[in-house]
C-alpha cells in the first residue's frame, strides 16, 4: 500500500513527536483501514472496541437525556479522531452513541493493536497522551461556553471551529450541539447574515 494513504495521520502524529521511518511503518501495519457508510460506530450500552483518526467523512458524538432527547456532545471531520477513551481504556459499556453522518474512511486501533504499538514505539504513549489532553480542554472549554456564553456567541465559535460543519448536516444537529432549539438558531442566523449583532 502506498505511503500516501497515510499522509495525512502521519502529519497528524509528529505534530507532537518526530518519528523515524521505520517507526512509522509499525504503526501502519497496525493501522486497520475501513469504510462506513452512514452507520453507528457505537451505541449506548456496548463496549468502544475502538480508537479511529477520521481520514474523510464526518461523525457525531451524541448520549440520551432522561427526557429522551439527544444531546450532540461533538462533531468529527477529517484529522480528528474519534472514540469513547473511558469505555475503551476500561472496556466498560458506553453512554455514547457515534455516528457516522456521510460516508467515512477511518484508520482503526483495538485495544489489542493500541498496546502493540505501544510496546513496539513508546514515544506513541506522548501522542495520545496529548490527544487526552486536548480532548479534555475542549470538554472542558465547550463546558464553560454553554453555561456563561449567550447563543449568538456559541454559535460564532462553532463554526469558527467547524467551518464545513453547516453545509455538510442538518440544522437540528448543530441546534443540539449548542443547547438551543432550531428555530431560535435560525433567528441566530437570519440575524448573522444581516450583520446584527445582538
Amino acid at each position: 500500500m502506498s505511503s500516501s494513504v497515510f499522509d495525512h495521520i502521519d502529519k497528524n502524529v509528529n505534530r507532537s513527536v518526530t518519528f523515524l521511518s521505520e517507526e512509522l511503518e509499525v504503526f501502519h501495519s497496525l493501522i486497520d483501514i475501513r469504510k462506513f457508510p452512514k452507520t453507528f460506530l457505537l451505541q449506548e450500552g456496548e463496549v468502544c472496541n475502538f480508537e479511529g483518526y477520521i481520514n474523510s467523512g464526518c461523525t457525531r458524538t451524541y448520549y440520551i437525556d432522561e427526557n429522551g432527547s439527544e444531546v450532540i456532545l461533538q462533531f468529527g471531520i477529517e484529522d480528528w479522531w474519534l472514540g469513547d477513551v473511558t469505555s475503551f481504556h476500561d472496556q466498560k459499556p458506553s453512554c455514547l452513541f457515534i455516528e457516522t453522518i456521510e460516508d467515512t474512511e477511518l484508520f482503526m486501533f483495538s485495544p489489542e493493536t493500541k498496546e502493540e504499538l505501544l510496546f513496539k514505539v513508546p514515544k506513541f504513549e506522548r501522542v495520545f497522551r496529548l490527544l487526552i489532553q486536548r480532548n479534555l480542554a475542549a470538554t472542558q472549554n465547550r463546558l464553560f461556553h454553554s453555561i456563561s456564553k449567550p447563543a449568538q456567541e456559541r454559535y460564532q465559535e462553532f463554526i469558527e471551529k467547524y467551518p464545513t460543519i453547516p453545509q455538510r448536516v442538518p440544522q437540528h444537529y448543530i441546534a443540539s450541539y449548542l443547547g438551543i432549539s432550531p428555530e431560535f438558531l435560525s433567528k441566530i442566523r437570519g440575524k448573522m447574515a444581516k450583520g446584527g449583532k445582538g
